[in-house]
């Protein structure tokens, strides 16, 4: 590997950069070392080190959300249960 060194600016949140410095440096590395096993790492799998998931609800999930506040509103007949055992009988029951 070459011993020759690039620089590399990048924008940041302020906050963020002053969380991940006082973890860093918990552990011993500085921001630059930090970064330089981060792109190492990408290069070694060749993509993110990481799973990168997208925080928008899946159908199935907002079909789910969606339920649970027409539960909440009272928008939807459900059942309740006065104890986890009742709970346990009615699913092993249907």
């Amino acid at each position: 590997m070459s011993s020759i060194t690039s620089s590399l600016n990048v924008n940041v949140n302020a906050e963020t950069k002053k969380e991940a410095s006082k973890v860093l440096d918990e552990l011993g590395l500085n921001m630059t070392t930090a970064i330089n096993i981060y792109l190492k790492q990408i290069v070694k799998h060749n993509g993110i080190p990481f799973e990168v998931k997208n925080r928008v609800p899946n159908h199935k999930l907002k079909k789910a959300l969606k339920e649970t506040d027409k539960i909440i509103k009272g928008k939807v007949n459900s059942k309740a249960y006065s104890s986890a055992e009742d709970l346990m009988k009615d699913i092993l029951d249907n």
